[in-house]
């Protein structure tokens, strides 16, 4: 089997740049990595779905999470984790991983996700 760069793991929050509407600059941005260990080892890839600070109003599909959240690192903002924005990226973009939920808040994740797929 073939190993790719840094093994970054199901449930790690990282850093990722995002583009702009221009296509000029970027921002960063967490993300809650989503694929198993398995798929990250074996591939360039990881999956990952979006979160961000904008905790206004319940969405569907979304997950509210604190630091108590966290099982290594801290969040500046209560985030929001948006399931249904799911991405494929490259690991070569990720600018820093800065935490990891805990198993049982990825579980939530996990059961909100099979909700998106299955009805």
């Amino acid at each position: 089997m073939i190993e790719f760069g840094t093994m970054y793991k199901q449930r790690d929050i990282i850093i990722i740049p995002i583009p702009f509407s221009d296509l000029k600059s970027t921002k960063k941005r967490p993300v809650v990595i989503v694929s198993n260990d398995i798929y990250n080892k074996k591939t360039e890839d990881i999956i990952v779905v979006a979160m961000t600070s904008n905790i206004e109003g319940k969405k569907d599909y979304s997950l509210l999470i604190s630091n108590d959240d966290l099982e290594v690192g801290e969040l500046k903002h209560k985030s929001m984790v948006r399931i249904d924005k799911i991405y494929t990226l490259n690991k070569s973009i990720v600018i820093k991983k800065f935490g990891t939920l805990k198993r049982e808040v990825f579980c939530q994740i996990e059961k909100i996700l099979q909700q998106l797929f299955t009805q």
